[in-house]
């Protein structure tokens, strides 16, 4: 088995392991512009050897695991060298933009659009990590344009490495995903960028920093390469939400001007609910 993992970070670095784990015969390859990742990556143990796009037509499975503006350009690349039973799969946070750009490829039945949901703040080849996928939802669009077969060598893949496959279309995946992962990260940003530039002013303030704030600000650490192109592709969707968002911030503003501390009480009574939701999402063992 050839594995191919183009862009060797945390999601493909993670999933080169997971699949060496329930498939100790492979063989993973590692495709990255950046040479330092490369030598990081097989150091590391993330790839077995350096790989090249000319190669592809050996591959049983291409990973492209690259910022979302950049696999516009090279999804179709890719899908150029690919051999007739190569099973190619994107793991980008947009997906209709990139079910498009290869809507009419010559070769789009060896492609398969999905979206891991798993990850850290965390970036690079170092981030790469065994077990991130089990038991995690695995996004998947379009499922009924990919061959048959390759479906069927996708999905074995994936419920090896233990994840649990969600199908849906995918403008409908791009506007859940604005509310569950897009707004999280926005929030985060902003939250960490109030609190730095409160900082400037009074040094003690990170004195003061528990495990609620670090918790809540985690996400302020993700790579600003990976996301602005995800922000710049999703922009309708993420503005919705943010205009949602505001609106839901400017109304407990209002609350707390007008001492309205039974509203906010309620207001944050009905929001505890999401404690049930979450446990049905992630039941305890």
């Amino acid at each position: 088995m050839n594995i191919y993992i183009i862009g060797i970070g945390l999601i493909g670095g993670s999933m080169g392991l997971d699949i060496k784990t329930v498939h100790p015969e492979a063989t993973v390859y590692g495709i990255d512009t950046n040479p330092k990742h490369v030598e990081e990556a097989l150091a590391l143990g993330v790839i077995d050897h350096e790989g090249k796009m000319a190669d592809l037509a050996t591959a049983d499975f291409v990973i492209v695991s690259v910022p979302v503006d950049v696999a516009l350009t090279i999804l179709p690349e890719v899908l150029d060298q690919i051999g007739p039973e190569t099973i190619v799969f994107e793991v980008g946070s947009t997906k209709n933009p990139v079910c498009e750009v290869v809507s009419n490829h010559p070769k789009r039945r060896n492609f398969i659009a999905t979206h891991p949901i798993a990850g850290t703040e965390f970036s690079g080849p170092s981030a790469a990590i065994k077990g991130l996928y089990q038991g995690k939802t695995n996004i998947i669009c379009e499922v009924e344009r990919t061959a048959f077969k390759l479906q069927e060598k996708a999905l074995d893949l994936f419920k090896a490495i233990g994840m649990r496959i969600r199908y849906m279309d995918p403008k409908s995946h791009d506007k859940h995903i604005a509310y569950v992962s897009h707004l999280s990260h926005i929030s985060a940003f902003m939250l960490g960028k109030t609190v730095i530039n409160k900082e400037k002013h009074e040094q003690d303030i990170f004195d003061m920093a528990g495990s609620g704030f670090e918790s809540t600000v985690r996400l302020a650490k993700s790579s600003p390469a990976m996301w602005t192109p995800i922000f710049k592709q999703n922009k309708a969707q993420v503005v919705e939400t943010l205009e949602e968002y505001i609106s839901n911030l400017n109304q407990f503003k209002e609350l707390l001007v007008q001492e309205d501390y039974q509203a906010i009480f309620e207001e944050m009574e009905s929001v505890n609910k999401i404690k049930e939701i979450l446990n049905g999402m992630h039941p305890k063992k």
